[in-house]
């Protein structure tokens, strides 16, 4: 969208009309204490023209014909055009929240058929209609655990992805919370679920897992729910989307409340965002649900309409009961993702998982066939795993992006002992002369050729 500068003549007429002399007085009246911002500093403006020119020059150092093999709850899956092309269209790319909804008839539908789908594919009751991120949905289901149960310690499983940690450690940190975060193995990419265990008692709230997990491993939660239900505390799962292509759905293992990252369902990577966040569960749990849900309806001429049924979050209705203040609809990201999903279809999306499955067990083999490349403790996993090298992971990081390819995770940027442990994760598009090319560079970075 093109950049529109307010003048010094729009700024004058904004500040009479708020009733302040200049900016300065605005920040005393908002109540803004020292230091004030340094205006002064700010670089002159430029025209539209130089401003493309310079960004355009910074994209340029952008690495983006890597063959990429980096995940870690990201991932790099393949887009049909649909998708662009209908959350493009106007209707739909202009819109915002639908406080109207006989306005906004399809918007509303979209995030309806949205919903349907996510509970589906969760084998969950409800679904609200999208939050900012995984990480978000996980400290929202985590609240949902705590207000159900009035309980305030809260368990998270210490192979949760550390990104979601860090997101929830900083939600919370001003909150009368107990945040405990369970150990996780620098020998072992499954969880320790004695230890786990241990962690949970009669004041928990809740308990939160990863499904897979952070390393890629899938697990059986099974006894862990049951023993967390024995002493009512409520089970929470972040699962990866398309994983559950072949997996048992949370819904079917038995977990209270479901959430997510779906950006793998139609949206691009894009440095990171704006991603969407999916949260999911049952009716019991319905109206602990933050967010907005939409509702399917008949008018008074019998014809079929969408409303906007639950607002729980909303502070112009609830207000200091509000179940969040810090969640939003990404409207935009959850159409991309219902249109992916409606492509794709049923079968589609079982065929996209076990290309994914079957393309990362042939990667982890050939890899496996380098002199020094060993495993590091995994029973099971889906299209993500590591793999522990005979040097640092971060080294062959950096020299593998010199051949052509972002090879993956190095686990010692959250994990410092785990230096040459290397997560890589294997999506649709990579090709079988993709994946021997990457086995070739990287047999040549750790021998030194």
């Amino acid at each position: 969208m093109p950049y529109i500068a307010n003048t010094d003549d729009d700024r004058r007429e904004m500040l009479a009309e708020i009733g302040v002399a200049d900016i300065d007085a605005l920040w005393q009246e908002a109540g803004v204490s020292m230091p004030q911002p340094d205006f002064a500093a700010m670089p002159e403006g430029k025209s539209e023209y130089e401003v493309i020119r310079y960004l355009a020059g910074l994209a340029d150092k952008n690495a983006d014909n890597l063959t990429g093999f980096l995940g870690m709850g990201f991932y790099d899956h393949y887009i049909p055009s649909v998708v662009s092309e209908i959350t493009g269209r106007n209707e739909f790319y202009t819109a915002y929240t639908p406080y109207q909804p006989e306005a906004s008839q399809g918007t509303l539908q979209a995030m309806y058929e949205y919903q349907s789908a996510i509970c589906r594919l969760l084998d969950m009751d409800v679904s609200n209609a999208s939050l900012y991120d995984g990480g978000t949905a996980l400290f929202e289901a985590m609240m949902m655990g705590i207000r159900t149960t009035r309980r305030r310690r809260a368990v998270l499983a210490g192979t949760v992805s550390p990104i979601y940690r860090k997101m929830i450690q900083c939600y919370s940190r001003n909150l009368d919370i107990e945040l405990v975060i369970s150990d996780s193995s620098e020998n072992s990419a499954d969880t320790d679920m004695a230890a786990l265990k241990t962690l949970l008692d009669d004041q928990t709230a809740c308990v939160m897992v990863q499904y897979p997990n952070v390393f890629g491993s899938v697990e059986d939660w099974s006894d862990l729910i049951a023993y967390a239900k024995e002493r009512r505390i409520i089970t929470i799962c972040s699962c990866y989307p398309v994983a559950l292509s072949m997996l048992r759905s949370p819904g079917l293992l038995g977990f209270d409340i479901a959430t997510g990252e779906g950006q793998c369902l139609g949206n691009n990577l894009s440095f990171g965002g704006p991603y969407l966040g999916f949260i999911a569960t049952s009716t019991h749990h319905m109206r602990k649900l933050p967010g907005r849900i939409v509702g399917r309806t008949t008018d008074t001429a019998g014809e079929t309409g969408f409303v906007l049924t639950l607002q729980t979050r909303e502070q112009h209705i609830r207000r200091e009961r509000a179940t969040s203040n810090i969640c939003t609809n990404e409207g935009l990201c959850a159409l991309a993702a219902i249109t992916y999903l409606s492509c794709i279809g049923k079968e589609g999306f079982v065929e996209l998982g076990r290309l994914c499955a079957a393309k990362a067990c042939y990667t982890r083999d050939e890899l496996l066939r380098i002199p020094g490349v060993g495993v590091a403790g995994q029973t099971a996993f889906f299209n993500e795993f590591v793999l522990r090298l005979p040097m640092e992971a971060a080294e062959v990081v950096s020299r593998m992006i010199d051949k052509g390819f972002a090879a993956g995770f190095p686990l010692s940027r959250y994990y410092p002992e785990r230096k040459n442990d290397l997560l890589i994760a294997v999506t649709e598009k990579r090709s079988r002369e993709e994946i021997r090319a990457f086995a070739v560079a990287m047999e040549a970075v750790l021998t030194n050729r």
